[in-house]
């Protein structure tokens, strides 16, 4: 009696690969919250999770930067550590003052990623300095939007108020990890030549 086995490929090898950096870019926000700085302006700390986020939407594109920043989510509902100060569960994405911030994230991942790869695609090392940093600049607007509205309605704070608290008070960190973001971009670039 002879056997015969056939392989069937249930998922090609690119889907593969966007899931398992998409896995990774989720671990890499979880570190990017452990470097926690307290801001005496905001509820709210400083942490590296905002160059997570503008690295997840330049490198992966808008679809799978912003999954990669669902599964983030998701680990830090079901209680993995990985939100700022190691916290984690349901309640911090519900009821915490950055629950606005968190529930940016997706979106302004897939933000940055519509502007850099505008519609397709393509290689990111290509991009230009003043495309990834308007891209980030459209999604800090993007996140400071929802954290302001996240403070408004958590601590009832009035829209003046919240933009210091919320906006304002991280203005010149943004600027750092911006500047960051495009050196690790154009080192990649680099690296890739």
């Amino acid at each position: 009696m002879e056997t015969s086995t056939d392989s069937v490929e249930l998922v090609g090898d690119e889907a593969v690969g966007n899931l398992a950096r998409a896995v990774l870019f989720a671990a890499l926000m979880g570190a990017f919250a452990f470097v926690s700085f307290p801001n005496p302006l905001s509820p709210a700390p400083i942490t590296l999770q905002v160059l997570g986020v503008f690295l997840a939407g330049i490198m992966l594109g808008p679809l799978w930067g912003a999954a990669a920043l669902l599964l983030y989510l998701a680990a830090g509902a079901v209680g993995a550590p990985v939100f700022a100060g190691g916290a984690s569960g349901l309640g911090v994405l519900l009821a915490e003052p950055t629950l606005g911030y968190l529930w940016s994230y997706p979106v302004a991942a897939a933000v940055v990623g519509l502007v850099v790869h505008r519609g397709s695609l393509g290689d990111y090392r290509d991009t230009s300095v003043p495309v990834l940093v308007g891209a980030m600049v459209l999604g800090t607007v993007v996140i400071y939007a929802f954290g302001i509205a996240g403070l408004m309605l958590i601590l009832g704070l009035g829209p003046v108020e919240a933009f210091m608290a919320g906006a304002a008070a991280f203005i010149p960190a943004e600027a750092f990890k911006i500047a960051a973001a495009v050196g690790i971009v154009r080192s990649d670039a680099i690296a890739a030549a």
